[in-house]
C-alpha cells in the first residue's frame, strides 16, 4: 500500500497518509513543498473546456501548511506491539533469539503487580518460554538479565516504526533526523529502493 510521509511546514513529521488523503492536500493547495520524485499519479475528470484529464502527481514526502505546536522532546509515541517488536529488532530481550512477530510477547520488565508501568522504558519483546520463565518477577528475581536496554523512540524513530513499506527517500529523510545512537540506524525496515 502506498504511504506518503506528511510533514508540517517546518519539516516535522505529522504521520503517514494514503494517496487519497495526499491528493486532497494537493487539490486544496495546502502542499507547500515536496521531496523525492513523484511516485504515483491520480487521474481526475476531463475538462469540458480543454478536453484534458486532470492529473495530480504525488510525491513520497509532502509538507503542508501550518506548523506543529509541539516540543519534539515532549512527544511520547503511542506504544503498539508492532512498534515494540520493530524497536527491539525482533529479538527476545532475555535469550536473544530472533522471534517471528506473531510469536513475540510484550513483556513488562517490572511486572504490573510490582508497580511496573506500561511504558517504553518498562516493555521489551520476549519469546513465550522466557516470558513464562520470568513470570511475575523482576529480571533480578528470576536471574534473567536483559540483553539490551529499552528506550523511548523519538518522533522520527516512531515514524519509522509505524511505517510498513518505507521508500528510500522517506527513510533517508527520517534517518537524517534520528538520534546518533538510534538502534534503527543499524536495522532494515522494509526499505524499498
Amino acid at each position: 500500500m502506498l504511504s506518503i510521509l506528511k510533514l508540517d511546514a517546518g519539516g516535522i513529521p505529522q504521520g503517514w497518509v494514503n494517496a487519497e488523503e495526499a491528493t486532497k492536500h494537493y487539490a486544496d493547495d495546502s502542499v507547500l513543498w515536496t521531496l523525492g520524485e513523484p511516485i504515483f499519479k491520480m487521474r481526475g475528470g476531463i475538462s469540458r473546456m480543454s478536453g484534458q484529464q486532470s492529473i495530480i502527481e504525488l510525491h513520497s514526502i509532502i509538507a503542508i501548511n501550518g506548523t506543529s505546536k509541539i516540543n519534539l522532546f515532549d512527544v511520547v509515541p503511542a506504544i503498539t506491539k508492532h512498534k515494540l517488536f520493530k524497536r527491539d529488532r525482533g529479538l527476545c530481550a532475555y535469550c536473544g533469539d530472533a522471534i517471528h512477530e506473531s510469536q513475540a510477547e510484550a513483556e513488562h520488565i517490572i511486572p504490573n503487580s510490582k508497580g511496573g508501568k506500561y511504558s517504553w522504558m518498562n516493555l521489551v519483546i520476549s519469546c513465550r518460554p522466557c516470558n513464562q520463565r520470568k513470570g511475575n518477577r523482576t529480571p533480578e528475581m528470576a536471574g534473567m538479565g536483559l540483553l539490551y536496554t529499552p528506550y523511548q523512540p523519538s518522533l522520527y524513530e516512531d515514524m519509522i516504526l509505524k511505517g510498513r513499506h518505507i521508500l528510500a527517500d522517506q527513510m533517508d529523510f527520517l534517518a537524517a533526523n534520528l538520534p546518533k545512537n538510534s538502534r534503527l540506524l543499524e536495522a532494515s525496515f522494509g526499505i524499498q529502493r
